[in-house]
């Protein structure tokens, strides 16, 4: 109750941040892997004096530049830019209980770019154990950075003792952790193999070459793909109950997760009858394919792992409509337009006569007319419900959900939605604004289908 709401029609600001966050996760972890890519295979083709491959491997660092650094940054920044819009309050909270690891992680992105572009621009200039050593700095700080982000961001899932505790390495080193750092490091191994395979398809056209690349990028990709299983098995052991009964329950998620292994297993199929088998199977497109295949699956598995924090933004901390737990009882005493900073100046300006001592009065709320009620439910829905859903059309359209609904049926769910769904927050206001609500939801309900027995 603290920021006002960024109501985002049709899509949902959460939905926003999902998609941004997985355009942005599918370069990131290419920043990890490839950085360790290229520091082991600059330090083979310095100690082989295989030059063709050096050339490549120069034309693949441009590449990889251009995809991590310039896009990577942007879509970097459109997280941070969405997330303080759409989830302020957890963006807040985050901040201040992960300063100092914030602080570090924005160290190690520093080292990233200045060894990033030493490594690039010198190629040539630097003696070669040099040019070896900028690589290593940039490999490790990249992981480092996976590292950092990942405490805080398995944090959200499973924040474990640090609700009681409020220590900031109890909830660094939270349940989630160690898995989510050893498949985040696997998809970082596996994403760089399949950017490497890409590239090298296109842009090598000596087959001995092409052919050395795919056979000395397969294994990686092998153990990565192994790492990622490993650490997924771990995600869904340290997955609080709420989140285990969200797999189960939600269809969507279901189909995902048969997505997720079905492709899975496609991947380590095409990776053992290809590159490692056949490494002149590495064609534009087989590689494609491949590249393809391995984003559907990192993009399925990033979308169940936003999905499963419901009705949390933070676990136990901060729910998905931007409020405190312990919020909860005075928001309900007092109303929910009242305890919002926004809420309350806009009640104040828009309808002076429902206030009292320059507060709102709940009592005159439902004298005000019915269409001003009903404004004033659509206020209540957008700060309440619309980080979840939207309204008449779209993802997860509220009107589509109650469709046929009696008005008693609808009054239920908003006074007790925690009761219908677990995944849903409670209602946080007073018996007159959920009157309010129900009366908003009904006005935007479609009838039950025509044509029905």
């Amino acid at each position: 109750m603290h920021y006002p709401v960024w109501y985002v029609p049709f899509l949902t600001s959460p939905m926003l941040i999902a998609i941004i966050a997985i355009l942005h996760v599918l370069v990131s972890h290419y920043a990890v892997g490839g950085g360790l890519f290229l520091a082991v295979e600059t330090r083979y083709a310095y100690r082989t004096n295989n030059k063709e491959y050096l050339a490549y491997l120069k034309d693949h660092a441009w590449f990889f530049i251009l995809i991590t650094v310039v896009y990577g940054a942007i879509t970097g920044v459109g997280i941070w830019w969405t997330i303080g819009l759409a989830s302020p309050l957890a963006t807040e909270t985050l901040i201040h209980t992960f300063v100092f690891g914030w602080a570090m992680e924005y160290v190690f992105f520093v080292l990233e770019i200045a060894s990033a572009f030493i490594f690039f621009y010198y190629w040539g200039r630097l003696e070669p154990k040099v040019h070896q050593a900028m690589a290593w700095i940039y490999a490790f700080s990249a992981w480092m950075s996976l590292v950092l982000i990942t405490g805080i961001t398995a944090f959200m899932l499973n924040p474990g003792a640090w609700v009681e505790t409020k220590n900031f390495w109890v909830g660094f080193f939270n349940p989630q952790f160690i898995p989510q750092v050893i498949a985040r490091t696997g998809g970082a191994l596996l994403l760089s193999s399949l950017y490497v395979y890409l590239h090298a398809a296109f842009r090598v056209k000596d087959t001995a070459l092409r052919d050395l690349i795919a056979s000395r990028s397969t294994l990686p990709a092998l153990v990565g793909a192994a790492y990622v299983t490993l650490g997924g098995i771990g995600w869904y052991i340290f997955l609080p109950e709420s989140a285990k009964a969200a797999l189960a329950a939600a269809s969507s998620l279901n189909i995902f997760m048969v997505l997720i292994f079905a492709l899975t297993i496609a991947v380590f199929v095409m990776l053992y009858l290809g590159p490692l088998r056949h490494p002149n199977w590495v064609s534009p497109g087989f590689a494609l394919l491949l590249f393809g295949t391995g984003l559907t699956v990192f993009s399925a598995g990033e979308f169940v792992r936003e999905a499963v924090r419901k009705p949390y933004i933070i676990y136990n901390v901060v729910y998905g409509n931007q409020i405190l737990p312990e919020e909860l009882p005075t928001l309900r005493e007092q109303g929910y337009l009242e305890g919002g900073t926004w809420t309350s100046a806009w009640v104040r300006a828009r309808y002076p006569e429902a206030t009292h001592s320059h507060q709102v009065d709940e009592t005159k709320l439902l004298a005000l007319p019915e269409a001003d009620q009903r404004e004033l439910g659509k206020v209540l829905f957008q700060y309440h419900c619309s980080s979840c859903h939207a309204t008449t059309e779209g993802y997860s359209a509220v009107a589509q959900m109650l469709r046929g609904w009696t008005p008693d049926m609808i009054s239920n769910l908003v006074q007790n939605p925690e009761k219908f769904h677990f995944f849903m927050p409670p209602w946080a206001g007073t018996p007159e604004e959920a009157e309010l609500l129900t009366k908003y939801l009904i006005s935007i309900a479609p009838p039950r289908p025509k044509g029905m027995k």
